[in-house]
C-alpha cells in the first residue's frame, strides 16, 4: 500500500499563535463589555426593564406609607402631596381639641389636664443639669466631683455625697461638713428650691467604725449628718416644709453590699422624691 506523501511548502499557523489569537480576541470582548457597562442611558435601560417585565409577567406591587415606601426607598423623583386632615374633638360636646383627654363627654371642658406626672421628669433631668454647671462653676470643689453621684431612680432623683478613699466628705466622727461641702450644699440649694418636690435626706455609716462615747454609735452619727446636711440648705434658701424626712441608717444599707467596710458605704443621700404634689396645677384657694 502506497504511503501519503506530505505535502511540500508552507504549513498553517502555530497552534500557540491560535491560542493566543482566541485569548485577544476574549480580553477585546470584555473590555467593550465593561465600557459598555460603565457607560448606561437611563431611559434606555428602563425601557428595556420594563420590556423584561412585560415579556416575564412581572408586576411589580409598591406600597406607600406616607411620603416613602415600605419596601425601601422611594422610586419616584418627586414628593407625594402632603396636606394636613382635620382631626375631630374628643367629643362633640368638646370646643376644642384634648389630646390627652378621650371620650369624657359633657364635662370634657370643665376639668384641666394634670401635666405634673409628664413635666417631672423633665424638671428631674433640668435640675440634675443645674446642679452639674453649678459645680462646674466653683474650681474649689472640683476635688468633689468624684464623690458626687446623681441618679434618678423609681423614688426620685437621688443626690449621693459619697466618701472615697482619703477623700471625705465629714471629718472623721464629726457630725459637721468640710467647708467645701458646705459650699457644695449651698451651690445645691437655689436648684432644689425651684422644685415643688419634697426632700428627704438619709444619713450612712461605714462597718466596722469605732466610737470613743459608748451612747453614741453609728445611728446617732448617720441622724446627725443626715440633719447637719437639712441645716445648711434650710440655711440657703429652701423652706422647712419642704422636708419629708431626715433618717439616719448606720450602716444597715451598704452602697457596696460586698464590702460593707468600704469607704464609700459612707454617704449622705438626699432625694427628690418623685409623689404627686399635695395640691392640683393651678389651685387658688
Amino acid at each position: 500500500m502506497a504511503k501519503k506523501q506530505k505535502c511540500s511548502g508552507g504549513g498553517g499557523a502555530p497552534d500557540w499563535l491560535v491560542t493566543f489569537a482566541d485569548l485577544m480576541s476574549l480580553l477585546v470582548c470584555f473590555f467593550v463589555l465593561i465600557i459598555s457597562f460603565s457607560i448606561q442611558d437611563k431611559e434606555k435601560l428602563q425601557v428595556v426593564a420594563g420590556s423584561m417585565r412585560e415579556a416575564f409577567g412581572v408586576r411589580v406591587d409598591a406600597r406607600k406609607a406616607g411620603m416613602i415606601e415600605i419596601e425601601g426607598a422611594p422610586v419616584r423623583e418627586y414628593v407625594k402631596r402632603v396636606a394636613m386632615k382635620e382631626e375631630p374633638n374628643d367629643t362633640e360636646f368638646a370646643e376644642r381639641a384634648h389630646n390627652q383627654k378621650t371620650k369624657q363627654g359633657p364635662e370634657a371642658d370643665t376639668h384641666e389636664s394634670e401635666e405634673n406626672l409628664v413635666e417631672r421628669p423633665r424638671d428631674f433631668a433640668a435640675a440634675a443639669a443645674s446642679l452639674r454647671q453649678a459645680w462646674q462653676e466653683m474650681p474649689e470643689i472640683t476635688e468633689l466631683s468624684q464623690n458626687i453621684m446623681i441618679e434618678e431612680t423609681e423614688e426620685g432623683l437621688n443626690i449621693q455625697l459619697v466618701d472615697q478613699d482619703g477623700r471625705s466628705m465629714f471629718p472623721e466622727g464629726s457630725k459637721y461638713p468640710y467647708e467645701t461641702v458646705r459650699l457644695l450644699l449651698s451651690k445645691m440649694a437655689p436648684v432644689l428650691r425651684q422644685l415643688p418636690n419634697r426632700i428627704q435626706i438619709t444619713g450612712h455609716t461605714a462597718a466596722g467604725q469605732t466610737f470613743l462615747n459608748p451612747r453614741y454609735g453609728g445611728w446617732e452619727l448617720s441622724a446627725d449628718r443626715a440633719n447637719a446636711t437639712r441645716q445648711i440648705l434650710e440655711e440657703h434658701g429652701i423652706p422647712a416644709d419642704r422636708f419629708h424626712s431626715v433618717v439616719g441608717k448606720s450602716d444597715t444599707d451598704p452602697l457596696f453590699a460586698n464590702d460593707p467596710f468600704l469607704a464609700s458605704n459612707r454617704r449622705v443621700s438626699i432625694l427628690i422624691m418623685k409623689e404627686a404634689p399635695p395640691l392640683p396645677p393651678g389651685f387658688q384657694p
